[in-house]
């Protein structure tokens, strides 16, 4: 069965608070990553970041990203730093095009200075661009005077990159998709968010092995389009994937853990297999990559619950019980020497830091 697309909440207030405005004139928030156990992969609208499929993450307790947006009145373009330097080009421009939509919801036009730090490493596959945008959803709208509840900060997020709509929420969240077609932009926005996933039951753990922490030759924008234009396999990918999520959330529900793994690692690997078969392919898996996924297929033969995910890039995440993280964890670190291994839990949403409400 096809999991299917709930009616969207209705529109949240967000309305601008102009008595506040002299009060929130900065905010600083704080969001981790997400790992993806359905994955995200394609776009039907790269300009309103609506995606193919739903996919279902889980929320990292490691790796934050800490965002401070403070307005400037009277400049004349917006600034960014990223771990204290300046950013230009591309990355400079993405955040701009983001703050203009918080601008246009706010009905405001004064420009900003975004000072972000994020402890993930950029563009290697580890979904910092998940923590960064959720930080800078949460953050820049209560500095601009935005009121707006978990559903439409994870719309929001959504613009900036498509799986921080699941990192504005704590453990497991489901991003839907929406309704494939739809009369309107606004009707289509309104119905791709995230929302919480309850996993009663489960402790988890997700042993990270960082293979490579560098930039991937091929950013994941590029190999989306890749792999949905010239891919074979992306549409049975795709179809078998809504099936993969109906078992993902019944195997949470009856805190199945075994099946949540088994489920994942399908998953992510069939979407691999869909970017072998681009043309030209999209090879993300290096040769530690397949060494660890060697060492998660020993582990199960040796009797621990441990199965493997990957995102766009070659570094691997092995979803097991917490009890065999630093099990699991050993082994790998003996798979990859020259790698570094972390273990994450079930993290929490994207939050305004004290003193910023």
């Amino acid at each position: 069965m096809r999991a299917e697309h709930p009616a969207p909440p209705a529109a949240p207030q967000q309305q601008p608070q102009q008595q506040q405005w002299e009060d929130r004139q900065h905010a600083t928030a704080v969001a981790h990553p997400n790992i993806a156990l359905i994955k995200y992969w394609g776009k039907r609208d790269e300009r309103l970041v609506l995606p193919r499929v739903d996919s279902l993450s889980m929320t990292l307790d490691i790796f934050p990203t800490t965002t401070r947006v403070r307005l400037a009145p009277g400049a004349d373009h917006d600034t960014l730093t990223l771990g204290g330097r300046p950013a230009e080009g591309e990355t400079l421009r993405r955040v701009t095009a983001f703050l203009d939509l918080v601008r246009a919801q706010a009905g405001r036009s004064v420009r900003a200075v975004v000072d972000s730090h994020n402890t993930v490493p950029t563009g290697a596959g580890l979904a910092s661009s998940a923590s960064g945008f959720a930080a800078l959803a949460v953050a820049a709208a209560t500095a601009y005077g935005l009121r707006l509840d978990a559903t439409a900060r994870s719309r929001l997020a959504r613009r900036g990159s498509g799986s921080a709509s699941r990192s504005i929420f704590a453990g497991f969240a489901l991003w839907h998709a929406g309704p494939p077609t739809a009369a309107t932009d606004a009707e289509a926005d309104l119905g791709s968010y995230a929302e919480p996933v309850p996993a009663a039951g489960l402790d988890p753990a997700l042993v990270i092995a960082v293979v490579n922490a560098g930039p991937k030759a091929v950013s994941s924008r590029e190999a989306m389009r890749r792999t949905l234009d010239t891919s074979p396999l992306y549409e049975p990918w795709a179809r078998s994937s809504g099936d993969d999520l109906s078992e993902m959330r019944a195997a949470l529900r009856r805190a199945d853990l075994e099946a949540v793994g088994e489920i994942a690692e399908r998953n992510a690997l069939g979407m691999h297999a869909t970017m072998l078969a681009a043309r030209p392919a999209v090879r993300y898996l290096a040769p530690a990559s397949l060494t660890v996924l060697d060492s998660v297929l020993q582990l199960r033969k040796d009797g621990v619950c441990a199965y493997a995910t990957m995102d766009a890039g070659p570094n691997v995440k092995v979803l097991c019980p917490r009890t065999d993280a630093e099990r699991v964890a050993r082994v790998l670190r003996g798979a990859v020497p020259d790698g570094s291994v972390l273990i994450a839990r079930p993290g929490p949403g994207a939050r305004l830091l004290p003193g910023e409400r």
